[in-house]
């Protein structure tokens, strides 16, 4: 199917191009009971960029997401949005910000274009005013002629893009994105992406927190590593992989991943098995490839550059979360 090139959304305020960051957190701590979600955690978003925050399930994305949005109260920290505190003018600041959840909050009492007029006089729109919008961000969303379709109609990927549309209703300087690609097949996703790109590309900023390792690594300018709370390291996807890891990976599986094992171990920096597959980090795959060779066709071999999911596993481990 041929989706439509994402149409400039026409913006109904000037976005606020100060250099100060959009988004401001210090020293960030929350519990719930004796346990520590957050643990001093830091950062910022600047105007015109993509931040991603990365960490396996329980690492404290969503935790944070809500703390920045005056959802939940932090038990220490201070948090700046839109240039308000929060959560004391959290209210004020999220005029500016525009959220799309983990998991599809649509009315499935409304239609798709009534679902955007809901949305918007939550912020005060009128009624004129978000009619006019709801044409464009239809576009943008890849749904024209959908308007007056049922939510119960649409594909998972339709909902998602509705799910974002909505969230730009008010033209946010700011999109909170948790996980919005989960579950969608991947012409939906690269879809989303390239809506995504779209929206920094017009000087939007962009929170998304994602468990796609090669998600953040096309989206986002950094990346945050999160865990147990706490921040394991913050920079650019390139940035992370070069400091991190070695530069070549050699994954082995099949027949013969015993004898491989051995010689990956003589051959690479470092060496980790999980499950049955062996994966060999080197700064030359070279010598190993051709070490391998003898063991044939029946050993599968995959010889690739070191990407961010190799970052995200050292740092966190391959233990199971759930």
């Amino acid at each position: 199917m041929h989706h439509p090139q994402p149409t400039d959304l026409a913006p109904l305020q000037c976005a606020d191009s100060r250099s100060a960051p959009w988004l401001t957190v210090r020293g960030l701590d929350k519990y719930y009971g004796k346990s520590r979600v957050v643990a001093d955690l830091g950062f910022e978003i600047h105007p015109g960029e993509c931040y991603g925050i990365i960490g396996p399930n329980g690492a404290g994305k969503t935790t944070t997401i809500r703390l920045c949005l005056g959802l939940a109260k932090p038990d220490a920290g201070d948090i700046a949005l839109m240039g308000h505190p929060v959560p004391d003018a959290a209210p004020l600041a999220r005029m500016r910000v525009g959220v799309v959840t983990q998991f599809d909050s649509l009315d499935p009492d409304f239609t798709v274009a009534e679902n955007l007029l809901v949305y918007g006089r939550y912020f005060g729109m009128s009624d004129t005013s978000a009619r006019k919008r709801i044409p464009e961000l239809l576009a943008f969303a890849a749904l024209e002629g959908r308007g007056d379709a049922r939510i119960a109609e649409l594909s998972g990927g339709m909902k998602r893009r509705l799910s974002l549309a909505r969230a730009l209703i008010q033209d946010p300087d700011l999109i909170f994105l948790d996980e919005p690609t989960t579950g969608l097949d991947p012409q939906a996703r690269h879809l989303m992406w390239d809506r995504l790109k779209s929206l920094v590309a017009m000087g939007k900023s962009i929170l998304l927190t994602t468990h796609f390792m090669d998600e953040a690594e096309r989206l986002c300018k950094r990346v945050l590593v999160l865990d147990h709370g706490r921040r394991l390291d913050e920079d650019a996807p390139l940035a992370l992989i070069a400091r991190h890891v070695e530069p070549e990976v050699v994954e082995m599986y099949g027949y013969g991943l015993d004898a491989a094992a051995v010689l990956a171990a003589a051959h690479a920096q470092r060496v980790e098995r999980s499950g049955d597959t062996v994966f060999a980090y080197t700064s030359d795959a070279v010598p190993l490839l051709a070490a391998l060779h003898p063991l044939g066709a029946a050993l599968r071999v995959l010889h690739r550059a070191a990407n961010l999911e190799d970052v995200f596993l050292k740092l966190t481990g391959r233990q199971l979360r759930d």
